[in-house]
């Protein structure tokens, strides 16, 4: 008798104010803050200041149509909040990025949501599929290659670059 993997059902949905929520929630649940926002003064952890620092961040960069510089989706694991995933226009250059919680990593949802947001760049007429990562991050690294991405190692920084038209 052979095992398969069941393969987890990954949908994005756009960022709102009630998914931020539950985006928030999946944050505390599985990540640490370092890996999902910008750094905040203060104790470790997810402290109340924190949790308020997520929130808005989020709202700034993409709830407010004053100051909305990116699409965020809440990534959805068999239904559940696992993580956000972001494009960023620039120019003819549409960035990626993405962070999924500690344990839903490993499990085939990063690839699948490398593939939606190559997906919703394609349809948005971007030219070029961007993304960077840090030299010992091992798992984007290896997504972005299968991916087809030409990368740019420069010291600590890794930038990838995937053309969609032409």
């Amino acid at each position: 008798m052979r095992f398969t993997p069941r393969v987890p059902d990954v949908t994005l949905t756009p960022l709102d104010e009630e998914s931020l929520v539950r985006l928030l929630v999946a944050a505390v649940a599985d990540a640490d803050p370092l890996e999902v926002m910008p750094p905040v003064d203060g104790p470790d952890g997810w402290t109340d200041r924190r949790r308020d620092a997520f929130l808005a961040f989020h709202r700034h960069r993409t709830l407010d149509p004053a100051t909305a510089v990116e699409r965020t989706w809440v990534i959805d694991v068999d239904g559940a909040a696992a993580g956000a995933a972001r494009l960023e226009r620039h120019g003819d250059d549409v960035e990626a990025g993405i962070w999924l919680g500690r344990t839903r990593r490993g499990q085939g949802v990063g690839k699948r949501v490398m593939q939606l947001l190559l997906d919703a760049a394609k349809q948005g007429g971007a030219a070029r599929f961007v993304a960077s990562t840090t030299a010992d991050n091992h798992s984007a690294r290896s997504l972005l290659d299968g991916l087809g991405a030409a990368m740019t190692v420069n010291q600590d920084e890794v930038f990838a670059a995937l053309p969609l038209s032409g």
